[in-house]
């Protein structure tokens, strides 16, 4: 058992949340290809350059009173495990139940508060005013998503540290709705990946953990440029001494549970090729890939020791997403890393989303769910995962 982080922490002196690539670095990135990823428009890009310069490194302290992460290095052995959330999309509505999010989520809080570090992925913005994507066309084929800025605050009080951008709902309201979402983020201490050659950096235990967010659209570190997307992961890897990769991939829906071989499409859409992409992000330095997108669960593969779990299905869709059978089966998966960055043990705790709001799911058939996908997609590399969802090499 991972032993529960201190809720009592505070981020460096600055206030904000995620470390961006360095001038020198952004330049040998767009050397082998991420240039291709910054050809948007003027405003999406001073939008993301902005954001990216604000940012700096979030410190959570191993327990007892914050401290400096020049102290947390210093007093930590760096022989200590991390322990990492992850949950699946979250779509937020603009009133997310009478009760708020905070409430809402409370059921599951304290089990997303047993990890050093808690992570998922944020579809649609948190902003107001501004025109959707949606304006002009049928609303039978188009969703955007827009919902308070304060419900970071109410996001980041539930337990989440940080929020993955590398979506195609982070542009839902235009580079204003964007800009808005990253200065709540802020606001509230919650770090941010996914932006072009954006590298967000979270200490636990005065342990740096780098996180890097891909997704096949120009206005995101872009997945569909492997070369690039290993380039920066081996600059996180300079950084950080675990390097976490989180993928937004794949196709969607109830017949997309499995991962296959080859790149995946969904409504023309390019959506990658998920399997290579994932093992060429191990081979790169990460510890661990962290997907979402396809709206359902999906297999674990064991990549060498470093787990790579294609999607955690979603966690949040009240008025947002649509539910019932396999797109109601939701997880928290949970990953304990050891120094070499390789899995010492997981678990999937099995959820059940009840009007788009997760529950516990005593039944555990995600961890049933996820450990029959497992071996069915990754017969020669998987973790077994057992009734109660425990997972380890």
């Amino acid at each position: 058992m991972t032993r529960a982080r201190s809720s009592r922490w505070q981020p460096d002196r600055d206030g904000f949340a995620a470390t961006p690539a360095s001038r020198h670095e952004r330049r040998r990135q767009r050397s082998v290809g991420v240039g291709a990823l910054l050809l948007v428009t003027a405003l999406v890009a001073a939008v993301a350059s902005h954001a990216a310069r604000q940012q700096a490194t979030v410190t959570k302290p191993a327990g007892g009173s914050p401290r400096s992460a020049r102290a947390g290095r210093a007093r930590v052995p760096r022989s200590r495990p991390v322990t990492i959330d992850w949950v699946g999309d979250i779509a937020l509505s603009p009133a997310l139940t009478p009760t708020g999010l905070e409430a809402a989520l409370a059921p599951v809080a304290p089990v997303m508060r047993g990890a050093d570090i808690t992570a998922g992925n944020l579809e649609g913005t948190l902003s107001v005013g501004g025109v959707s994507k949606c304006a002009g066309r049928s609303s039978s084929g188009c969703f955007a998503f827009q919902a308070s800025p304060t419900l970071a605050g109410e996001l980041r009080a539930a337990g989440f540290d940080l929020l993955n951008q590398a979506n195609n709902h982070a542009l839902d309201f235009g580079p204003s709705g964007q800009q808005q979402t990253l200065a709540a983020l802020r606001a509230y201490h919650l770090a941010y990946t996914g932006l072009p050659g954006q590298i967000a950096v979270v200490r636990a235990h005065g342990i740096p953990v780098a996180f890097v967010g891909f997704a096949p659209y120009p206005y995101t570190a872009s997945l569909l440029d492997i070369p690039a997307a290993q380039a920066l992961v081996r600059t996180a890897r300079l950084r950080a001494r675990l390097v976490i990769v989180i993928i937004h991939a794949g196709a969607e829906g109830t017949d997309a549970i499995h991962v296959p071989t080859g790149e995946e499409t969904f409504l023309g859409e390019n959506r990658g090729d998920t399997r290579a992409f994932a093992h060429a992000m191990v081979s790169a330095g990460a510890a661990a890939v962290l997907g979402s997108g396809p709206h359902v669960l999906r297999g674990i593969e064991d990549d060498r020791g470093h787990p790579i779990a294609y999607s955690a299905g979603n966690f949040v869709g009240w008025q947002t997403l649509g539910g019932g059978g396999l797109l109601s089966d939701s997880a928290v998966l949970r990953i304990t890393l050891r120094p070499d960055g390789r899995l010492r043990d997981g678990r999937v705790y099995s959820l059940q989303l009840n009007d788009g709001v997760p529950r516990p799911d005593p039944e555990n058939t995600a961890a049933t769910l996820v450990a029959t996908l497992s071996r069915e997609d990754f017969p020669a590399g998987h973790f077994v995962v057992d009734a109660a969802g425990r997972f380890h090499p």
